[in-house]
């Protein structure tokens, strides 16, 4: 069993990791309206991670014994401006996601429970490496600036980005 607040703030991450994905599939139908497919497809690709976070988050509370909590998922921003516009918002989410993880792992230390702070520790880790992607393609925009040329190579590069499930069945 978990402690009551432990269920509560891991059925709020949940929440939150489906926020993501919408947030990400808005900006990936804005990057596709843009011409931009690279764009949409890198976006499309963080909307399926975010799906696969929250869904494993869902089945360890289960897996706990315990029932999750369900809340509505906030619509999301949905009109930018610019692709630099969307990738500055990108890094302040994922920043605001290490946050909420972050804030998982406190607690889970200070109730004692090993187990869900070994669990959350994963997402601790992987938090680093989204920060780190989102800051590196936010300076790559900036550098492409109004070069529409630029864009358009940087655009081609994140085409190939494909899902791989981090949680193997």
């Amino acid at each position: 069993m978990m402690n009551e607040n432990l269920v509560k703030i891991l059925s709020d991450q949940v929440n939150a990791e489906y926020y993501s994905a919408y947030l990400y599939l808005s900006m990936s139908a804005k990057a596709d309206q843009l011409g931009l497919k690279g764009f949409a497809n890198w976006l499309f690709v963080q909307a399926q991670e975010e799906m696969a976070h929250g869904t494993n988050m869902y089945q360890y509370i289960l897996d706990r014994g315990e029932m999750p909590i369900f809340g509505a998922i906030e619509s999301p921003l949905s009109d930018f401006s610019s692709v630099l516009e969307m990738f500055e918002k990108v890094l302040s989410h994922e920043q605001e996601v290490t946050r909420r993880i972050n804030a998982i792992a406190t607690m889970a230390m200070k109730e004692q429970d090993h187990a869900c702070y070994q669990f959350i520790m994963w997402y601790v880790n992987e938090q680093v490496e989204e920060e780190s992607s989102a800051s590196d393609l936010l300076s790559k925009i900036q550098m492409v600036g109004d070069n529409k040329g630029l864009l358009l190579t940087l655009d081609t590069e994140l085409s190939t980005r494909t899902f791989v499930s981090p949680f193997p069945i």
